[in-house]
């Protein structure tokens, strides 16, 4: 067996354990309001860096995990490989001014005790608030001041993650849930992160301790207290519940006896062994039952085509989770601890404010800002009783920018958020929408834009049309105009 994990280079100058200490449970040792002594902690962590688990991921609503990481990082003394510190910056939706962006980023530097943060990772709650892309490109500026080493994201489905990219913003990692019960992230973003070179951090790779030999032909937990392990039974749940997981444990407890390890091993290297993988995360309690020397047999042995064809056999009795990664934080079925998130995303402030058109009772309008608007004389969407029309709309951020230049399909996925913030504004959803029509300056681009529009209104099917034109101003590659009926 190995004496410490396998190791990754990231980035020039950032080299990583390939299994890295996931710190979310300090927030739930301190849910009582009691603050972990950070020296103890810091011990804990001082303990995982000397047996090679030397980085460590955390958050800013993570309890006082960073500040925890901020004392070990302080013991160091020069000499050796300093520990690895990730954190997230998580804000809520609204002005992602450059005050705004910094203030998050300086109290980060601050709680870590570092003049510059390894990994900052950004998380956004509705794509639909376009503010996320000032935020990330704050940070793309802070990079190149020094202030943070890379920018990773978290919980970016590949639609957004490639809007990002294509938009400049140099995206090194992304943090999503992949598990042997959520594959979600071996498709689509797997796919975007061989195109681009971004990696994945796999977090929830033992879903909250399920994939493990306890579970093993154990009856279903009637109830549930633990805050992870009650996200992780919501995915199991919806992959086709109790009886489709123990056929999943009963492969990899198959896979683990021909190989020595454990079925969380097995759990594991299944996740390790995709390309676009840099590393998992598993839990650190710190100070009570720890589990090093079991994970460092994941890099003891390597999964054959015996035993990948094993748990293809029994993943083809599950249902697959829905959608992408991160849809459980913005769309049912809302796949988090606490469950339907409806209400969280339904008080984030709207994007657009509808007002009344003067001397027209029946009449409600939005603007997007968009310095066309009031040179042409339009509304980017207009509601007259029970239907809203939306103006042909294209990748135009703050009022002028083009986003994304060169990518029509990355400009669809935008359009289509601003459309749809649009419908919100005067009391409708995408839904409700019944007609959409799209306009390329290219018909061999239609692929890309056709999935991107599939992606939003496959279960929706409105009417649609889509036609090459001319010319489109400019480096837009696509304008869509949209109509809803508000039932």
């Amino acid at each position: 067996m190995p004496e410490t994990p396998d190791r990754i280079e990231l980035a020039e100058g950032l080299s990583i354990s390939r299994l890295v200490s996931g710190l979310w449970q300090v927030a739930d040792m301190e849910k009582g309001g009691t603050r972990l002594d950070p020296e103890r902690g810091a011990d804990a962590l001082q303990d995982y860096a000397r047996a090679g688990f030397d980085t460590f991921d955390m958050a800013d609503h993570y309890g006082s995990a960073e500040l925890i990481t901020g004392r070990l990082l302080a013991r160091h003394g020069g000499g050796g490989r300093r520990p690895v510190a990730f954190t997230k910056w998580c804000p809520e939706p609204g002005p992602m001014t450059a005050e705004v962006v910094r203030r998050g980023v300086r109290e980060r530097l601050e709680r870590l005790g570092v003049e510059r943060i390894d990994l900052l990772q950004f998380h956004w709650w509705t794509f639909e608030h376009p503010a996320w892309l000032d935020a990330l490109h704050e940070m793309k500026r802070l990079k190149e001041e020094g202030l943070i080493g890379a920018i990773g994201v978290t919980n970016f489905d590949a639609a957004h993650l490639r809007v990002a990219i294509a938009d400049g913003v140099p995206v090194l990692t992304n943090q999503v849930s992949f598990s042997l019960v959520d594959r979600r992230a071996a498709g689509d973003l797997s796919a975007l992160c061989r195109e681009t070179g971004v990696r994945l951090l796999a977090y929830g790779t033992l879903s909250g301790g399920f994939l493990a030999d306890k579970w093993l032909g154990a009856p279903e937990p009637a109830a549930i207290s633990d805050w992870s392990r009650s996200k992780y039974k919501r995915f199991i749940d919806t992959a086709g519940g109790w009886q489709a997981f123990q056929g999943i444990l009963r492969a990899a407890a198959e896979i683990a006896r021909k190989h020595g390890v454990s079925i969380s091993n097995v759990a594991t290297r299944w996740v390790l062994e995709h390309e676009a993988v840099a590393a998992t995360i598993i839990g650190a309690r710190l100070g009570e039952s720890e589990h090093r020397n079991d994970n460092l047999k994941v890099f003891g042995f390597a999964l054959d085509v015996e035993d990948k064809a094993r748990l293809d056999e029994a993943f083809a009795a599950t249902k697959p989770i829905p959608g992408d990664c991160g849809d459980e934080y913005r769309r049912p079925p809302y796949l988090t601890a606490s469950g339907d998130l409806s209400h969280h995303l339904e008080a984030i402030p709207p994007v657009f404010r509808a007002e009344p058109v003067p001397g027209r009772p029946d009449r409600w309008r939005v603007s997007s800002g968009s310095v066309w608007e009031p040179i042409a004389g339009y509304s980017r969407a207009v509601r007259v009783k029970d239907t809203i029309r939306v103006s042909g709309t294209t990748a135009t951020h703050g009022g002028d920018r083009c986003v994304a230049p060169g990518d029509a399909g990355a400009q669809t996925t935008y359009i289509l958020d601003k459309i749809a913030a649009s419908i919100a504004a005067l009391g409708g959803s995408v839904a409700d929408v019944v007609r959409t029509r799209i306009y390329l300056g290219d018909a061999s681009k239609w692929e890309p834009v056709s999935r991107a529009h599939g992606r939003m209104f496959g279960d929706i099917k409105p009417a649609n049309t889509l036609v090459e034109i001319g010319n489109l101003i400019g480096d837009y590659e696509v304008e869509i105009e949209a109509e809803a009926v508000v039932s």
